[in-house]
């Protein structure tokens, strides 16, 4: 391979040899054969350093020790060679160092080696900040194997060096001068330190590098690539700094630096540079929510200086809706904290800021008015409007809502503004309604009139919001109900225009949730509405919407009624549901059913008329007749889990509607669950089985069955998890037994804690806290899973404190024996074995022997179990680190040591 590129041949076998030679050397040479005989090829560089750095973030604890040094060694000779050829292969080779200065804690100090070995030459100047601004960032990366204490003592080492590197800094600028390269790469490794928070805030204070970061913001001339760096560091510095008290040199040097960028943010808006725009309302937002807290505490005093919220408000005003955006977060942040001081004085001294950034929100709501149809609200411009509506939401208490919502009309009342201003008014409008106290005020009633007098040849976009806004002030018209009427007539011109139609539906939905009794006369109305509910162009989602407010009114009819309307209303989708049936039936095609499955969801869901004891419930009939379908539906689509899950929904919210009164589909309905599980099983059945279980635990007759119907669930469920990695597969089957098992805890413990099942759901409890590693339980993917079965056991205990401790008690002793040893937090054993036999329980350290590692699971595959003997099951549990010990031991000690006391 000398003295040329290799043939495929040879890349090939070292390519195969990096990835699957067993023999850590053989890696090594693999690396260092692409590394070095394919230099003039910068692709396979590239390749080769990007997979150096991989095997050293996810592999490096395969490596010997005795080779570590001769890693460095090589990886630091590699990155001088090779630092000419591309920027992107340095940076790669830069990463892969860092990472094996952060794992290799026999490398003491690497900052110094590192200066030590490339202070002196020029030439490598360019690599050597290179590996100094990815270090820092390495440190809290989630990809390196390395623990808390390792990264404290990391840190600690860098924040001894942080002087040392700044020191480098200044010298490579004083040396290049104004090269632009050179300033780039000492900006970003400014910023990682700064990011890191190991810098002395003293000592920066009183750099020269902070200097140099204003001029260059501050010259018109610098290139956008130099002012994004510089930003970039400032923004850095200020976060950094977001302690003023204990940072308060190095915050007034930036306070003041910050201050005097306005002049050259007019120079950058006046040349339309949209990218020093952002950069400069970037610095300027970190400089705001850097000073917040001492902005609130002596506004207008010292680094409390409002002048940073005319900067502020100056960005507000510029032409680009992405300037005001970037600020959006401050302004979150200052009206949480004047909220929850509840100051009025304090309230009257921002009240001006909040008025005028208001104005300049409701200038960039506007849309161009050369725009047709309705306003987009997928689009960036949408999501802004959005973010805008949230920000307004959240901040008007601060103005007053009714005062912002009277000025507003009479914006419109006034004069005769374009229609995008009239559009943008009313969208604001929309966003505040719901805040104005709708008891006897006239300037809502009065805007309500105007509305619904709109004429129809207004441009689409104003009609609307105007309906986004009639829908808002829903309150209103339930304290007018002589508005009711002209509203729905308005509503309904809406819903027969496609652009109209789902903000329309979505504000009759809004109106029949809040006037139900009022609604109650036009149910009829509603009704044919929902017969013809697909002749309208609506989204999914206010088809939905519709029959959920149909479904809210339909309640609040008189019971004699409600059985009917109900059957009218469901007709359409169970004849749907019908012909799809049918349609399968006879030609073998699969038609989707969740639209009407969904919709028949919504009408159970919502359909809650108030029952009293020993009336029998009007929707009883009805879904006992629209049960058959269901049952069809769900055999015909049993292999298929989205649908399957939308059956179970719709079952859910029927057996939820009617309570006790679904009994008669009890057996039916479990018989077919079980059937279908064996075969096909979807943890949506044992979510439904937690729901049965909830809504008949507690009827003596239906016990038995139910507990069948556990043990029956239970069996494939746990052949399920016994595969492998079968914990991890099936996260929502996990979630779902355990779930089921809580309920049984809750309404009928002792029919659980009489059967055998009770053993086999406490070991894969125990199992399924223990198969994952401490760096996964830090997850959120993994925290719901520990949820059901936490809730499992703690329901264990309090449900046994009501009123059945003693039965409770006696029944658990005769089906299990508890073991349980604990080793410094770290190791717990649980054993269990079937026994007529009163049990012991004993609680103590064990020996100091064993091989598990941090976070392993000890045992076979088959759900992370070992026989230890004849009827008995054992466990060694070894978490990833003291806090999940605990977590589990206290729920494990409290509940079990309450069942089992010591004879």
């Amino acid at each position: 391979m000398e003295g040329g590129k290799p043939n495929l041949a040879l890349v090939y076998q070292a390519v195969q040899a990096l990835y699957n030679d067993p023999d850590p050397a053989g890696k090594e040479r693999a690396s260092n054969q692409l590394l070095l005989q394919l230099r003039q090829d910068v692709e396979s560089c590239y390749f080769a350093a990007q997979t150096m750095k991989m095997k050293i973030q996810m592999s490096f604890y395969e490596l010997p020790p005795e080779t570590h040094n001769a890693l460095r060694d090589s990886l630091l000779t590699h990155i001088q060679n090779l630092k000419d050829l591309s920027p992107i292969i340095v940076t790669q080779l830069a990463l892969a160092i860092a990472d094996l200065a952060l794992q290799m804690a026999s490398w003491k100090g690497c900052v110094h080696t590192l200066l030590e070995k490339y202070n002196s030459d020029v030439s490598s100047m360019p690599f050597l900040i290179e590996i100094l601004t990815v270090l820092p960032e390495e440190v809290h990366s989630r990809s390196l194997r390395i623990g808390a204490n390792r990264r404290t003592e990391i840190i600690e080492d860098l924040a001894y060096y942080s002087g040392t590197v700044v020191t480098l800094l200044t010298s490579c600028v004083e040396k290049t001068g104004h090269d632009e390269k050179m300033l780039i790469k000492v900006f970003r490794c400014l910023g990682s330190w700064f990011n890191l928070g190991v810098l002395d805030s003293n000592f920066m204070a009183g750099n020269q590098l902070l200097m140099v970061l204003f001029q260059v913001l501050q010259r018109d001339e610098t290139s956008t690539n130099l002012h994004e760096a510089a930003s970039d560091c400032v923004c850095s510095a200020l976060y950094a700094t977001e302690n003023v008290d204990t940072n308060m040199a190095l915050a007034l040097q930036l306070f003041q630096g910050v201050l005097t960028l306005e002049t050259a943010y007019h120079m950058a808006t006046a040349r339309e540079d949209l990218d020093k725009v952002l950069n400069y309302c970037r610095i300027f937002t970190e400089l705001c929510e850097t000073f917040l807290e001492t902005m609130v505490r002596s506004p207008g005093q010292g680094m409390g200086d409002l002048r940073t919220l005319e900067l502020l408000l100056i960005c507000a005003g510029n032409p680009q809706y992405e300037v005001v955006e970037i600020s959006f977060n401050f302004w979150y942040r200052l009206g949480e904290h004047l909220y929850k001081i509840n100051d009025p004085a304090l309230h009257s001294v921002f009240r001006p800021y909040i008025q005028r950034l208001l104005h300049c929100l409701a200038r960039h709501c506007q849309l161009d008015p050369d725009h047709e149809g309705i306003p987009e609200d997928t689009d960036d411009f949408g999501e802004f409007r959005v973010r805008v509506s949230d920000l307004v939401k959240d901040v008007i208490f601060l103005v007053g809502s009714m005062e912002c919502f009277s000025q507003l009309y009479s914006t419109l009342k006034d004069g005769n503004p374009p229609w995008e201003v009239t559009e943008a008014v009313l969208f604001i409008m929309a966003s505040i309604s719901k805040s104005v106290d709708p008891e006897n005020n006239p300037t809502l009633s009065e805007v309500l009139q105007q509305v619904v007098l709109l004429p129809e040849g207004v441009h689409m976009a104003v009609r609307y919001t105007s309906i986004e806004l009639v829908g808002e002030m829903s309150e209103v018209v339930d304290r007018n109900p002589r508005f009711l009427d002209p509203v729905l007539s308005y509503l309904m011109k809406g819903l027969r225009e496609k652009p109209l139609a789902s903000a329309a539906a979505k504000a009759i939905h809004n109106i029949c949730s809040v006037c139900r009794d009022h609604m109650a006369q036009h149910f009829q109305g509603l009704l044919d509405i929902a017969r013809a509910l697909d002749s309208f162009a609506l989204s999914t989602e206010a088809a939905v919407g519709l029959l959920k407010g149909t479904a809210l009114v339909l309640a609040r009819l008189p019971l004699e009624k409600i059985s009917e309307c109900l059957s009218d209303l469901c007709a359409v989708q169970v004849m749907a549901l019908k012909k799809l049936l049918a349609e399968q039936s006879t030609n073998g095609k699969s038609a989707d059913p969740t639209v009407w499955l969904d919709r028949l969801a919504v009408i159970f869901r919502h359909t809650n008329p108030i029952v009293e004891n020993g009336q029998t419930h009007p929707c009883q009939k009805v879904i006992q007749e629209i049960w058959p379908v269901l049952s069809e539906t769900l055999n015909a689509h049993q292999a298929d889990n989205r649908i399957v899950e939308r059956c179970c929904r719709c079952l859910r919210f029927a057996v939820r509607c009617v309570g006790k009164g679904s009994a008669s589909l009890l057996q039916p309905l479990v018989t077919q669950m079980v059937s279908v599980y064996q075969v096909f099983p979807h943890s949506c059945f044992l979510y439904l089985g937690s729901i049965l279980v909830d809504e008949y635990g507690m009827e003596e007759g239906c016990r038995q069955g139910l507990l069948d119907m556990l043990q029956a669930l239970c069996m494939p469920t746990f052949q399920l998890l016994e595969q492998p990695n079968g914990l991890r597969n099936h996260p929502d089957t996990v979630d779902d037994l355990f779930r089921l098992a809580t309920r049984f805890v809750q309404r009928s413990p002792v029919t659980l804690l009489s059967s055998s099942i009770v053993v086999h759901i406490i070991q894969c409890a125990i199992a399924a806290t223990s198969w994952t590693t401490g760096t996964q339980l830090q997850r959120h993917e993994r925290v719901h899973q520990t949820v059901p079965i936490a809730a499992t056991f703690t329901q264990l205990q309090l449900q046994s404190l009501v009123d059945q401790r003693s039965e409770v008690t006696t029944k658990l002793r005769r089906q299990t024996r508890i073991h349980v040893d604990d080793e410094d937090g770290a190791t717990l054993n649980v054993e269990l074995k079937e026994s007529s036999e009163n049990p012991a329980r004993r609680v103590h350290p064990a020996s100091s022997g064993g091989g598990a590692g941090p976070g392993r699971w000890e045992g076979s595959a088959q759900g992370g179990r070992r026989r230890t003997g004849a009827g008995r099951s054992r466990w060694t549990l070894v978490t990833g680190g003291r806090a999940w010990s605990t977590l589990f031991k206290a729920i494990l000690f409290e509940t079990l040591s309450f069942f089992l006391p010591v004879p």
